[in-house]
Order: structure tokens, then sequence, then C-alpha cells
């Protein structure tokens, strides 16, 4: 904010100075034009207009359920066919901007300020960081997708005979691709833009503050509620891709579980899932009213925990030396094909291979990328963008590839022993895959309880992250929103969940993830330049001889007491500023 030239500023010195060098000159706070009525503290245009547009969705779906399987499988085909040509080139545009980031010269800006501490420990960041990224994903995926591409070579593998010892190789290469560096990358550069622009220039943390190079005060006019919009949009579908498939594998899980030690079976069928959903989102409101502290850091260390359980215990019972040489090749297979294989696109039109795995997988991964960059963004004070960037992008890649090729490669090995068995299972219902793996080793209630378990408590994770976020995005900003909203926001993502199993199943899901995520594909490239900007911004002020001069002087004072001169305003970060149009 504007001060006279004597001003003397008393308080912390590393909050101090990032607010005197670094922060925009701006009247502006977060929230400061939200409506409080009702007990709800919202942003008069982000909120209902995203309210409306889910109306829509809900009541359009539910109106033509009849025929909303094959529009939602036509809009995906149209969608992969005319689109996924961008999304391949769009994701790899985004693995250079943050390695760039992390390598140069920005890696050793901190995000929070030069002094800034970090407010989670390692391993409770890396927890929530695993919660929020993919957990439902793992769990559905990491043996229907080795399985499926075994029995099925994806096509750029020409030549790979399926069933096949090559075929597994080429299967977990695949899997890994889908699982790694590129979705992180996604999330990595989401989250070092939203903790950038919050943390370190103290705007709201939402998206319109990414957009500040470029906007400056416009932020908070249309452009930026449009931003915000478009996030609050893909944040939801993106979730409700996840939740549906977690209903729909906690529904298989059930129906093993009862089949065999109960006299009656549960059904596979659209209404326990959604009754699943709605069970599973009561949960979940409980924990997003405990907050990010209370609920969601100790249900995602103890999903860390339970994953790290069903870890050892798959490795104990299962081939564990051909497990752990797999899990090698496997990294030796990805490595290998992954220059050609990022930029790899099917050229045949329509509805092909690649539109139902690789287009998916990118446009849930980028839909998922306002949900969970900004919750990494929230977790995220006190690291500088090197260990930030490298660890997004390297560990849980790293973990993700070892679980896969954990699950991945026992199923691999039954298929290999005995063909057929669960490649059948998987066509037939990708769903179940998990737990008929688990039938051809021992401790099978075990691990089926321990699958189902680990399932809904990521479930829940998922969302009350998400209900956070979305309250951030809906509420201008603000962390501190009434309890009520992060449970409307649960409610809604469970409803959204239940709409789309309803309207047409997996594809449905499938479909509304990579429709959400095209448009703010543009968004994200977009953020790679405003990314560098402020980047670039700051390392200059950082390596002005005004900033070495500030930090002798609080080197020297101890406590922070500092004259406001025509130096220091002049080092201020309001070159970014222009004027407003409100």
């Amino acid at each position: 904010m504007a001060a006279d030239d004597d001003e003397t500023l008393v308080g912390e010195p590393s909050d101090g100075l990032q607010v005197e060098l670094f922060h925009p000159d701006t009247e502006r706070k977060p929230g400061d034009t939200n409506v409080q009525i009702a007990g709800v503290d919202v942003h008069p245009r982000v909120f209902p207009i995203a309210c409306a547009v889910i109306a829509l969705f809900i009541g359009l779906t539910l109106l033509f359920e009849s025929s909303s399987a094959k529009i939602f499988g036509a809009g995906q085909t149209i969608i992969s066919a005319g689109g996924g040509w961008f999304y391949i080139l769009a994701i790899n545009v985004f693995i250079v901007t943050i390695l760039y980031f992390a390598l140069s010269k920005y890696g050793d800006i901190r995000l929070g300020g030069v002094e800034a501490d970090k407010e989670f420990s390692d391993f409770s960041w890396m927890a929530m960081l695993f919660s929020a990224g993919m957990g439902i994903g793992l769990m559905f995926f990491s043996v229907a997708e080795p399985i499926s591409h075994f029995g099925s070579v994806p096509p750029f593998f020409e030549g790979v005979e399926s069933g096949t010892a090559a075929a597994g190789t080429a299967g977990m290469a695949m899997t890994y691709f889908h699982w790694g560096i590129h979705p992180w990358a996604i999330y990595a550069l989401v989250g070092l833009g939203l903790a950038f622009f919050s943390f370190n220039r103290g705007l709201p943390l939402t998206f319109r503050s990414v957009f500040w190079p470029l906007l400056g005060e416009r932020i908070y006019g249309w452009p930026g509620d449009l931003i915000d919009i478009l996030s609050v949009i893909a944040t939801l579908f993106g979730l409700s891709t996840s939740l549906g498939i977690g209903a729909q594998q906690v529904n298989a899980g059930l129906t093993v579980l009862s089949g065999e030690y109960l006299s009656a079976t549960v059904p596979q069928a659209t209404w326990i899932q959604v009754a699943l959903i709605a069970g599973i989102t009561a949960i979940a409101t409980l924990s997003v009213a405990a907050g990010l502290d209370g609920g969601v850091r100790r249900l995602s260390e103890l999903n860390l925990y339970l994953m790290l359980t069903f870890l050892v215990v798959i490795l104990a019972v299962g081939p564990t030396l051909y497990l752990l040489r797999g899990f090698v090749s496997s990294i030796g297979a990805y490595v290998g094909v992954l220059p050609e294989l990022a930029f790899w696109t099917q050229t045949a039109g329509g509805d092909t291979w690649q539109s139902g795995w690789t287009i998916f997988y990118w446009g849930w991964w980028i839909s998922w990328s306002p949900f969970v960059g900004m919750f990494i963004a929230r977790i995220s004070k006190g690291r500088t963008v090197r260990e930030f960037v490298l660890s997004v992008l390297f560990l849980p890649s790293l973990f993700s590839f070892f679980w896969m090729s954990t699950f991945g490669g026992a199923a691999l090995f039954v298929e290999l022993e005995t063909a057929g068995t669960l490649v059948a299972a998987v066509n037939e219902n990708v769903a179940t895959a998990m737990f008929e793996l688990f039938s051809f080793y021992p401790l099978t209630a075990l691990m089926s309880i321990l699958g189902v378990v680990l399932v809904i408590t990521f479930f829940v994770t998922s969302s009350d992250s998400g209900s956070l976020v979305i309250d951030h995005l809906t509420s201008g900003g603000k962390h501190d929103v009434p309890v009520a909203q992060r449970i409307f926001w649960s409610v809604i993502e469970g409803a959204i969940a239940a709409v789309l199993l309803i309207g047409g199943g997996l594809g449905a899901l499938q479909t509304a993830a990579i429709t959400a995520g095209l448009p703010f594909a543009f968004v994200l490239l977009l953020m790679c330049y405003t990314v560098y900007l402020g980047l670039n911004r700051e390392h200059e002020i950082m390596a002005s001889d005004e900033f070495a001069e500030w930090i002798e002087r609080i080197d020297a004072q101890g406590d922070f007491v500092v004259e406001r001169d025509d130096a220091s305003t002049d080092i201020r970060d309001d070159s970014d500023s222009v004027p407003t149009d409100d």
C-alpha cells in the first residue's frame, strides 16, 4: 500500500521485507467485495455463475438420461479427434517450462520470501501431496491398465505380440507414461504459479492472481472472474471423475467380499454406487469441517501408512524378486521410449486407442490441476522453487512407478502363468481388476478389505481437499470462510459424480474430464509466461544493490525497524501494475 516517505515499518523481518519490496501496490484484499448473506461469504459473480453452470449440467443430464451416454460418447470422440494433438503438445511445453524454472537462476527463489519457514514437515507434505494427487486413480488403474495393455498392445509398440513378456514390458512403460512425469509436471506448474503469486506477491490464492503481470488490478474484474469460473468448473469435473471411479471400485470390492463371506452378494449397480457416493460424501463433510490441519493432514498421513502397508503385503505374498526386477526394467523401457512416446499422436481420426487412454488422462490431469495445484501451493510455503519443482515432479512419479509395477507386475505374473484369466476380468469390468488379482494370492480377504478402506480414505481426502480449494476460488481467495460453504461444495462434488454415473458410467466420467480440461489447457499455457514474468521480476529485485543493502541493515539491527526512503520505493514491485478498468 502507499505510504509516506518517512514511514517506519516494525514487524517480522521476512514479512516486512517481502511486503515492502515484492508486493504490488494495490489496496485490494482477498474477498473484499464478497457478499455475506445467510451465513455464507462468497464472491458476488464467481459463486453464482459457477453454481448456475453446474445446475444446468445436472438438470440436462437427468432430463435426457436415456440419451446421455450417446451424447457423452460422441463428445469424447469429437474432442479427442480435434484436440488430442493440442493436449499432447501442451503438456510437453509444461514439462520444459517447469524444468527451466527449477534448473535456472530462478530455482533459488523461496516461496513466501527470503526467510519463509516451512509450514509442514517433509513427511506431512509428501503425504498430502500423494493423497491429493492421484490416490483413487492409482487404486483403480494399477492392475487394470497394465493388464489391458498386455491383452491389447498399444499401437505405439508396433510389432509387439499381445500376451507375451514383451507385451507386459510395453504395457508397464505405457502405464508409467500416463502416471509419471507428465501429470506431475502439470501439477508442479500450477502449484508453483499459485504459491508464488500468493505467498511472494500477497495476492489472493486463486487463479486470477497468476495473471497479475498481464492484467494488474484487472484481475479483480471480469477477466479474473472468468479465469476463476473456469477453474471451478474444471476442478469440479476432474474431482467428480475420480469420485465416480472410486465409487465403482468400492462397489466392486464389496461385491467380492460379500460374495465370499456373506449370505447375500452386494450387486454391482449404479444405484449402489450412488448410495456409496452419498455415504462417503457424508464422511468427507466431517473431515472438511475439521479443516486442513485437523482433517486433511491426518487423513492424508493415514492414507500414506495404509499405502505402504498395502505395498509391503503384496510384495511379501507375491513374486517379490519378479516384482523388483520388473520395476527396474520397466523404468529402463519407459526412459528408452519416452522421447518419442511423449510426442506420439495417433493419426487416424475418431475414436482411437489414444483417445480412450492418453487423451483421457491428459484431460483428466489438466482438469485436476486447479485442485491439486492449489492444494500443494497451499501447503508448500517456505520451499525453494528448485526444491518444490524437483520434489513434485520426481518423488511422486517414482512412487507411482513402484506402486504400478508392484500391483501391475503381480497381475502380469498371474497372467503369464494362467493366460486369459485377468484379461477377461478387465474386459468385463475394469473396477474389479484389483480384487480379481487378490484371489490368486494368500491373504485375499485382508488385501480386499485394505483395498476398500484405502479407496474410501482416498475418496474422503480428495473430496475434502477439493472442497477447500473450490472454497478459495468462490470466496475471492479468502482462507477463513464459514464451514457450511466447504460442506456445500463437498455435497456438490458428490452430486456431480452421481449424475455422471447415472448419465453414462465410466464413459461419461471420461468425457467430463476431457471436456473440462481442454479450455483450461489454454489458461495453463498462458500461465507459463506469467509465472516467468513473476519469477524474473523477483530475481531482478533480489540481485539489486538495494536488496543487498536492505538485508545488511536487517542483519545489523536485529529488530526490524526500517525507514522507507526513495531507494526502497524505487524497487517496489509496481512495474507490473496497470490501470484498472473497474
